[in-house]
């Protein structure tokens, strides 16, 4: 395991944590523009090699900074997140942006809304930048789509970045933006998170509103941010957590910034599990969560090993459920575009049109009793920590059939360890980058809370990586991207 630094000097305000961009501009000592157009270089210099981003808004983004300026000028509101640029995926719909979804079949639509997630970090000063890779639809922890290509890892362009919020996750951890939005069915923001060396929190269900599928009954969806930090994240949420009708199934909780900033470590308990039960788990990946572990536990933290006694039937299981989801959602583009579809997206979709009704109901079955695991240990605990994959980033050629095996001695030998807290949406889960691997590439941990408790899990996520920075073994950007 590498030791790695993060506490670099910002050589741009750009590099400033979110808020602290903002307060600049409101104090008049850079301008939004300034760091609007840093932004939109960065973001051309990195996709020319990594290739994050669909498209970028130079002319709406720079008039919208100008706009911010104006407003600092001439004595108006100047909103908690003014300036800030920030990056959006391809998934989500924003007005007057070509928004594909990775995809062939839905040709080049123009949105005439913005989703609701998006509006409310436009309300609160944020500018959009520009616009990140998916693969199609969304299915896949490799972002590479038919339509855009691969998306690579900014550690090492042969690696992938992860997926699906690959686009996002690049452009966070090259310093194109300080956040990005991202959503999550099984990982989505998790998986490219750890793979690239970034914060990524999948909140608990109907914290930000859903408001981009058919059905709001959906319950494995949320939106939710990929950071630089912890403290990025939590700005990310104050501003676009909170209720909305249209969603039903939003919770009426406001999100409470001052009890996500970073606590103390002192006295606070653990639950460990490297595996998860089941999950081959590369060496030097475990290497990197127990050296982080003895960090904890150096702080004052408690942290013991359990064991939560899954199987690999969290994963098949999920799986039957994504089938489903894909073919509900998307089955009707078969018909007119197989040819141009990524297979692997062709095959879920077939698979979900012949699953049996009463096989997919007694899912529910198996997630109950993951609950009943799950409560128990978080009945003791503050917090689960494992591993946020068990391998850091494959090749860029690789795709998510290459992680469906059993290894020799039985265990699964599966790519990320996120799915299974999909099953379980009411429960954030939040992955820190803790370190790199032998290999060089980052290494995430994935902390999950108790139900609804997004504010805890990010407070305990900044007190960890504030533990990590002083250690040294905090993730930086890598050596590549420090502009």
């Amino acid at each position: 395991m590498q030791t790695v630094s993060r506490t670099l000097a910002p050589t741009h305000p750009l590099d400033l944590p979110a808020t602290e961009i903002a307060a600049g501009i409101r104090a008049r000592h850079f301008s939004a523009e300034a760091v609007v157009v840093e932004s939109l270089r960065r973001a051309k210099v990195v996709n020319q090699t990594l290739n994050a981003f669909t498209l970028l808004r130079e002319e709406a983004a720079i008039a919208s900074a100008r706009a911010a300026d104006e407003r600092v000028a001439t004595g108006g509101d100047t909103p908690a997140l003014l300036g800030v640029p920030f990056a959006a995926k391809d998934l989500t719909p924003t007005k007057g942006d070509l928004t594909t979804l990775g995809s062939w079949t839905r040709g080049n639509w123009i949105p005439t809304e913005t989703a609701l997630c998006i509006e409310r970090l436009e309300a609160a000063g944020a500018i959009l930048i520009g616009k990140t890779t998916t693969p199609e639809f969304a299915h896949s922890s490799f972002t590479s789509s038919p339509r855009w290509g691969v998306t690579r890892n900014p550690w090492n362009p042969e690696r992938t970045s992860g997926g699906s919020s690959g686009g996002s996750a690049v452009a966070v951890a090259t310093g194109v933006v300080p956040f990005a939005e991202g959503t999550d069915m099984g990982g989505s923001v998790r998986i490219p998170a750890a793979l690239s060396g970034v914060v990524g929190l999948k909140p608990s269900l109907g914290r930000i509103p859903m408001t981009i599928l058919p059905s709001v009954f959906d319950n494995i969806s949320h939106f939710g941010p990929l950071a630089r930090t912890v403290s990025d994240a939590v700005a990310f949420m104050a501003a676009a957590a909170g209720p909305d009708d249209a969603d039903i199934a939003s919770l009426p909780l406001s999100f409470a910034a001052d009890r996500a900033r970073a606590g103390s470590l002192a006295g606070r308990r653990f639950a460990l599990s490297l595996d998860l039960g089941y999950y081959s788990v590369d060496a030097s990946v475990q290497a990197a969560i127990l050296a982080a572990v003895e960090q904890l536990r150096a702080a004052g933290a408690t942290v013991e090993p359990v064991d939560i006694g899954w199987s690999r039937a969290v994963n098949d299981q999920w799986y039957d459920l994504w089938c489903v989801f894909m073919a509900a959602f998307f089955g009707d583009a078969i018909d007119g575009y197989r040819e141009r579809m990524d297979p692997i997206v062709v095959e879920l979709i077939e698979r979900g049109l012949c699953m049996n009704a009463t096989v997919y109901k007694r899912v529910e079955l198996l997630r109950t009793a993951m609950w009943r695991d799950l409560a128990m240990i978080l009945a003791r605990y503050d917090a689960l920590l494992c591993p946020t994959c068990a391998v850091t980033a494959p090749s860029a050629d690789a795709d998510d059939n290459d992680y469906i095996a059993d290894t020799p001695d039985g265990r699964f030998r599966g790519l990320d360890m996120t799915c299974p807290f999909n099953l379980l949406p009411q429960c954030p889960a939040l992955s820190v980058p803790v370190g790199l691997a032998n290999d060089g590439l980052p290494v995430g941990l994935q902390m999950v809370g108790r139900r609804y408790a997004d504010e805890d899990v990010l407070s305990l996520g900044g007190a960890i990586e504030s533990v990590l920075q002083a250690s040294g073994l905090a993730v930086g950007r890598a050596e590549r991207w420090r502009w």
